[in-house]
């Protein structure tokens, strides 16, 4: 017999397909080990693009759940833990409270964070100090091209916004300093991905990006440090208060 069709809701389209193929997982739809359909046919199902699907399964295989085997497909884990406690895990959606993998998540984003202000802060200090006339340009164009990807998806948009970062970064003239940044981006990368993806109340922070870089172009060492600090500050309270 036919899956009735799942029904989602308004809103971010891959929590609730993650939600969605977790619930399944925690009712049993597949055992332990037990292939998953493949992506076209769980989007069908769900009424969603493949994309989404793709991300969700991608959590889903991060948190232990999944299995994703190339050339092979997608299994249920062996063990899946959600399902060794059903009720604990009804009873916590249920107060709208996040799961443990959720709260792992926003530990890890903090702890990205804590390491971004102390590179993004030194950085932004010395670029004000060297940033040139012609550098202010490509800043703007950098800037220019973020808030044109807000539209265009997480991926897009949190890939504009590191290029502006990173030019803030390169005009410090460190090289170690661009040298971390540069190691730490792919864990950035997607971290930032993953809470432009979930978070639904992040601040618009177009105006610390504007600030950062009116305080480069005038040489404001003080005003460059504070736009950083204060852009990553509020972000690091949203998810400190998550966590908590």
């Amino acid at each position: 017999m036919a899956a009735e069709p799942t029904r989602l809701r308004h809103g971010r389209v891959v929590p609730q397909v993650e939600g969605a193929l977790r619930d399944m997982l925690r009712e049993g739809r597949w055992g332990p080990g037990e292939r998953l359909p493949n992506e076209v046919m769980l989007a069908a199902e769900l009424g969603v693009g493949r994309s989404s699907v793709r991300e969700a399964v991608r959590l889903l295989a991060r948190d232990g759940l999944l299995d994703v085997r190339h050339g092979s497909g997608t299994f249920a884990a062996p063990t899946a833990p959600e399902q060794a406690a059903p009720e604990q895990a009804g009873a916590a959606g249920a107060a709208g409270e996040p799961d443990l993998p959720q709260l792992l998540r926003r530990a890890r984003l903090l702890e990205v964070y804590e390491v971004r202000r102390a590179l993004e802060v030194e950085a932004a200090r010395l670029a004000a100090r060297r940033t040139r006339p012609e550098d202010v340009t490509r800043l703007a164009a950098d800037l220019k091209r973020r808030q044109e990807s807000a539209g265009a998806g997480p991926a897009a948009f949190v890939d504009a916004d590191l290029e502006f970062h990173r030019t803030v970064v390169e005009l410090s003239g460190n090289a170690v300093l661009l040298g971390l940044f540069t190691s730490v981006l792919p864990v950035l990368r997607e971290a930032l991905v993953e809470m432009v993806t979930y978070e639904t109340r992040l601040p618009d922070l177009s105006h610390a990006h504007a600030e950062l870089l009116d305080a480069l172009a005038r040489g404001d060492a003080a005003a460059a440090v504070a736009a950083t600090a204060a852009h990553l500050e509020s972000v690091m309270a949203l998810v400190e208060e998550e966590v908590r």
